[in-house]
């Protein structure tokens, strides 16, 4: 059974977000890693995606020109970046992704505070 374990989360000051998500156990045939986020009274959005092999990247619309998001295949790690972090962006960040089976499987989250 593969895992994904966030990190990176926790109380931030504004400025930049960093998360890594590792999956360890077996790893699954990956066509997409990516994030979302959900905060209290709002539904869960999509953040940014990659897929495996790297060559097709995607964020959500109003959040374009703050996110970036990257893969290591070697150490099955997918990073976000998110700058010009405020707290309106203070959610549960949640790692996910999707293999080429149509199989999707989810991390636990981690909590992003950001502090004014």
């Amino acid at each position: 059974q593969v895992q994904l374990v966030e990190s990176g989360g926790g109380l931030v000051q504004p400025g930049t977000l960093r998360l890594s998500c590792e999956a360890s156990g077996r790893t699954p045939s990956n066509a997409y890693m990516g994030w979302f986020r959900q905060a209290p009274g709002k539904e869960r959005e999509f953040v940014a995606a990659i897929s495996w092999n790297g060559q097709y990247t995607g964020h959500r619309d109003y959040l374009e020109g703050r996110v970036t998001v990257s893969r290591d295949v070697a150490k099955n790690t997918v990073r976000l970046q998110m700058t010009s972090m405020r707290p309106e962006d203070t959610s549960v960040y949640v790692c996910a992704g999707l293999t080429t089976g149509g199989y999707e499987y989810w991390g636990q989250g981690t909590q992003v505070t950001v502090s004014s």
